[in-house]
């Protein structure tokens, strides 16, 4: 049946388009109807022809289909149906429309790095489904200790609405195979290195494998992979991480920390269970301005789709107008003004424009980039492109040399330090329309406004959090409903 001609009848469904093909089943795009016009799409997974008399495979068939069918969670794909046509079991379930993970890193390969926050975003929803899959339980309560055990790109599906949903649990184990593996299934460059020598496993083997994933979209290099299997099996059964920071030194120390603790050779090295390492992810993201959403991710995934078919538009057709949807950046705002001192008696030993040019050179030598500037007033902006923390530290040096500066020249500067992160649009190298008075660039000034009562250097909490500088809590400032940010004065 697998050369039938689509779109082709079974069971109750319309088979529309082959999407792809694996060991055990091949898995095909397909349409339900109903009464009154009622129509769903979904994806039928069929198992091959070869394979439909093999019982082991059955049993792993229907297995996967038993697992999943128990596994009701927004980032895990939703099993509908087992059923069996002819001699062909099947599984029906949730088709999302969008990409795997797979085919996302492959079409952005050309495109520079893989947006720190959005990586970060899809491993910590990855993570709540093994969380939730981990401690998965019986219709008796008795826990089930599932292990995925096939935590690939390929079994990561983001769909163009921005969700991030984990599938393929052919070959997961539970708790009647906590044993020795008699047979090793899997994708070997993604595998635990006990998983490799056929030993026990449990949830932190899958947390391994996904720390390969998350090394692997961060960097744009294979952690494991070899020419061969046996070799591939050996690098991973070695287990040796070169330091992620050398492929991309935008990678900050802390969240190295977090990548080399999930790929711990020994299973006690590494976080105890999937909510512990999501917890330390979300600190590095908290603490560095990498926070993405489901919106972000829902841009990122269209302007990539859009993208490569332009590239593909034959020349003698106009290409699509791509979507503006650019990545989070990671950033830090510093909005300066120089003002009199208090009570001056002495009269200012430079003018206000001779000092601006001044700052303009001190500026450009830090790599800063101004995009505002008036008279002894400037509004300046890092891209966090060596890591936060180094930014910062930056930055508040940067600071401080300004503030030397203006003391010199007979005024007082007003400075306000605020990360974030913004979406850069790809002609105006800047945010989307009112971008001045929004997230890190409001901050900024807000603080460099209160800064002209004191004469110090403000700077957030998450910025506070980057720098080694002694930082005194001047007070907090509500956000929204019951949430504050703290500011913080230098020194």
């Amino acid at each position: 049946m697998s050369n039938e001609t689509l779109p082709a009848p079974f069971a109750h469904y319309t088979l529309l388009e082959k999407i792809a093909v694996g060991g055990m089943a091949e898995v095909f795009r397909a349409r339900i109807q109903g009464a009154m016009g009622f129509e769903k799409t979904l994806v039928i997974k069929r198992m091959l022809d070869t394979l439909a008399q093999d019982d082991e495979f059955k049993q792993l068939f229907m297995a996967e289909a038993r697992i999943a069918a128990a596994l009701s969670h927004v980032n895990i794909v939703q099993v509908f149906e087992l059923g069996q046509e002819g001699p062909f079991l099947y599984i029906a379930m949730e088709h999302v429309h969008g990409m795997d993970l797979a085919r996302l890193v492959q079409k952005t390969r050309t495109m520079g790095d893989f947006p720190l926050p959005l990586a970060l975003f899809i491993i910590c929803e990855v993570l709540k489904a093994l969380a939730f899959a981990h401690s998965a339980a019986d219709a008796e309560g008795h826990p089930l200790y599932l292990v995925h055990c096939d935590i690939s790109p390929q079994n990561m599906l983001l769909s163009f609405a921005g969700e991030v949903k984990l599938t393929d649990f052919g070959i997961s184990r539970a708790a009647f195979q906590r044993g020795p593996q008699d047979v090793i299934r899997g994708k070997y460059a993604y595998m635990s290195p006990e998983q490799v020598e056929g030993r026990a496993l449990d949830g932190r083997s899958d947390l391994f494998s996904l720390g390969t994933v998350l090394y692997e979209l961060v960097t744009g290099k294979r952690l494991f992979k070899a020419k061969t299997r046996e070799e591939t099996m050996a690098r991973v059964r070695r287990a040796e991480v070169p330091s992620p920071r050398a492929h991309r030194p935008e990678i900050s120390e802390d969240l190295e920390a977090v990548m080399l603790k999930a790929l711990d050779r020994h299973p006690n090295g590494r976080y105890a269970d999937a909510a512990e390492m999501m917890e330390a992810i979300t600190q590095v993201v908290l603490r560095e301005g990498l926070r993405a959403t489901n919106h972000d991710l829902s841009v990122y995934l269209r302007s990539v789709e859009t993208a490569t078919v332009t590239e593909k538009a034959p020349e003698s057709r106009p290409a699509p107008r791509p979507l503006r949807g650019p990545a989070p950046v990671a950033v830090v705002v510093m909005a300066v003004e120089a003002s009199l001192p208090p009570r001056a008696i002495a009269s200012p030993r430079s003018t206000l424009g001779v000092l601006s040019q001044e700052w303009g050179g001190l500026l450009a030598e830090a790599g800063g980039e101004i995009w505002e500037s008036g008279e002894g007033a400037a509004l300046v902006i890092w891209t966090a492109g060596q890591g936060l923390r180094e930014t910062m530290g930056r930055v508040v040096r940067t600071g401080q040399n300004l503030s030397k500066l203006t003391a010199r020249a007979g005024f007082r500067l007003s400075a306000g330090i605020a990360p974030g992160v913004v979406r850069l649009m790809p002609d105006t190298r800047r945010p989307a329309e009112g971008w001045e008075l929004a997230g890190p660039f409001y901050l900024a000034r807000w603080m460099m406004n209160l800064s002209a009562h004191r004469g110090r250097i403000l700077l957030t909490e998450v910025g506070k959090d980057q720098i080694d500088e002694p930082c005194t809590l001047l007070g907090r400032i509500p956000i929204q409903g019951a949430r504050f940010i703290n500011i913080h004065e230098l020194g």
